[in-house]
């Protein structure tokens, strides 16, 4: 069945109490086209979608703030208050007394007086400056975690986001995070999918009440090597067995994880396709079949690092992503 205009998505609730839906819009693409990505955000409206991800480094911000206020004009939505953002704090603005300047910076972008979720995008802090890539090697600086979760939770209080949390941080770093924090971290936005199943990561958090979510949900874009989700044989027979894609079976997977997801396609049709996975369940037989898919991860700091110069004052093995 297609999925029809205004399909709800459903929604989880927060440790800070507010409710996210569990199916975002990613709005990240290289290279970047802003009438693109509006034309998508608004066809997504229609269809049901409600939460929308964006960050500073994508450069998508403006974009998407214009697509929500042509909505709200349009009559898709009563007001910005009927969307979930999510936006993101990049490496050159990890430092304390940038992060505030940072969030407030994107509100100017979105034109919008709050975000609902703004997130430490990488445990990597950068010299201050323009973002550049590759990123250089001796420009990794150590990264101040109590002092930038400090100003997140300042961007709380102070009504900036109604909700703060981080992105691909480990066990490890999360542990480290949570000595300290106020105001726990009510989601954990990290490459998840068939592939890279992150089960010590996703036992913690529920354990400790924070949501993943789960980008690169299909495999995401690999810079070597093929994408293990859409090109699985286990996936394949699966979905040939349910009349599903294989898009579908990773997304319904995931959701049955507990995960929420943000998806990445400006197109009309895969949006729709995406939606259509919450009327049906996976068998036992089949979430066992997926397990057995080799792992691959494609998205660590290393491969966003020069090939030049050397870290000169941390140490990549404590920056790095990858957890088993």
């Amino acid at each position: 069945m297609a999925a029809e205009a205004g399909t709800k998505i459903p929604l989880v609730t927060l440790s800070s109490g507010h409710s996210m839906p569990v199916m975002g819009l990613g709005t990240f693409e290289h290279p970047f086209d802003p009438e693109k990505a509006k034309t998508a955000v608004l066809e997504a409206i229609k269809i049901g979608y409600r939460h929308f991800d964006t960050a500073s480094l994508y450069g998508s911000e403006g974009a998407l703030g214009e697509a929500i206020a042509e909505a709200v004009q349009l009559g898709l939505i009563e007001s910005r208050n009927d969307v979930f953002i999510t936006s993101k704090l990049w490496w050159n603005d990890n430092h304390p007394d940038l992060v505030l300047p940072a969030i407030r910076s994107s509100l100017r972008n979105l034109k919008m007086e709050y975000l609902d979720l703004y997130l430490i995008h990488w445990p990597v802090s950068v010299k201050p400056g323009p973002i550049t890539f590759p990123i250089r090697r001796e420009d990794i600086v150590p990264f101040y975690l109590k002092g930038v979760w400090e100003a997140m939770e300042e961007c709380q209080r102070l009504g900036l986001t109604k909700s703060i949390g981080v992105s691909n941080f480990t066990t490890k770093k999360l542990e480290e995070l949570l000595a300290f924090a106020k105001i726990s971290p009510a989601v954990n936005q990290v490459e998840m999918n068939p592939s890279w199943r992150q089960q010590k990561l996703k036992e913690y958090c529920a354990q400790k009440g924070i949501i993943i979510t789960a980008y690169s949900p299909l495999g995401g874009q690999s810079m070597s090597g093929r994408n293990l989700v859409l090109t699985s044989d286990v996936l394949t027979e699966i979905a040939n067995a349910k009349g599903k894609s294989v898009a579908q079976i990773s997304l319904r997977w995931l959701y049955e994880q507990g995960a929420s997801i943000v998806v990445k396609s400006f197109k009309k049709e895969r949006l729709m396709e995406n939606i259509e996975i919450f009327n049906w369940e996976l068998t036992d037989e089949e979430r066992l079949k997926i397990n057995t898919i080799p792992r691959q991860k494609m998205c660590t700091v290393e491969v966003m690092l020069s090939k030049e110069g050397s870290l000169t004052s941390v140490d990549l093995a404590d920056i790095e992503v990858v957890e088993i």
